[in-house]
């Protein structure tokens, strides 16, 4: 039975239809890619997820319907985001962004996936470079002690060696058991994490199959 199951999802903004009979499926422990252009619907497909959107269609975790949950209800089921653009509180130290979202206990374990952060703990997040703030990011949704977490871009505005890095970080999180959606644009990053990929145009999955099946398709879809 997978972890989560979303099936024929349609989601709507206001009036907007922007995700058209949707499904996609993820196994524990597995890393699965949304893969597409700008304005796809990658990011509403996130938000579908976490409740923060309306919706048809079915959402499915542990075998437990939970289309109607609200997000807070999601969250304690063990669903946890990192936010594209990251939004950290700037001011706040990376310490503090942290405990926003769990107790201090949590802190050492943390600090052990991501070693900088603890020389960096007490800097405010605004002083961080982008990958350092990218991965406060991630440290902050692993501090609900999720069993799914969704990534929405963490490559965005980073350089190449510092995608790798945060590629290296995203590996050892799926080494724990944890499963991950991530949604990107950044084709090598999807090669090195994930499992299997999705491909969302225009609201709708076109395309989807292992990652090793993404290397024939990729000239067609991504040039």
């Amino acid at each position: 039975m997978p972890l989560l199951e979303v099936r024929n999802l349609n989601s709507f903004y206001g009036k907007a239809h922007v995700l058209r009979d949707v499904s996609i499926s993820v196994n524990e422990g597995e890393a699965v890619a949304v893969l597409g252009p700008n304005g796809a619907g990658k990011t509403t497909l996130l938000n579908s997820i976490l409740g923060f959107v309306r919706v048809e269609g079915k959402i499915i975790f542990e075998g437990k319907d939970i289309t109607t949950l609200k997000p807070h209800e999601r969250a304690k089921l063990g669903i946890a985001m990192s936010p594209e653009g990251r939004r950290l509180f700037p001011e706040m130290s990376v310490e503090d962004n942290l405990l926003i979202a769990g107790s201090p206990e949590k802190l050492d374990f943390l600090y052990s996936l991501f070693p900088n952060l603890r020389e960096k703990r007490k800097e405010k997040a605004k002083n961080l470079s982008g990958g350092e703030q990218q991965m406060v990011a991630i440290a902050r949704a692993l501090m609900l002690e999720p069993k799914l977490l969704l990534l929405d871009e963490p490559s965005m505005g980073l350089a190449p060696i510092v995608v790798e890095s945060i590629a290296e970080r995203i590996e050892k999180i799926k080494e724990l058991g944890i499963s991950i959606v991530l949604v990107e644009q950044n084709i090598q990053m999807a090669f090195d994490v994930a499992d299997r990929f999705y491909i969302l145009a225009s609201g709708q999955i076109v395309r989807e199959g292992s990652i090793e099946e993404m290397e024939e398709i990729e000239q067609e879809y991504f040039g």
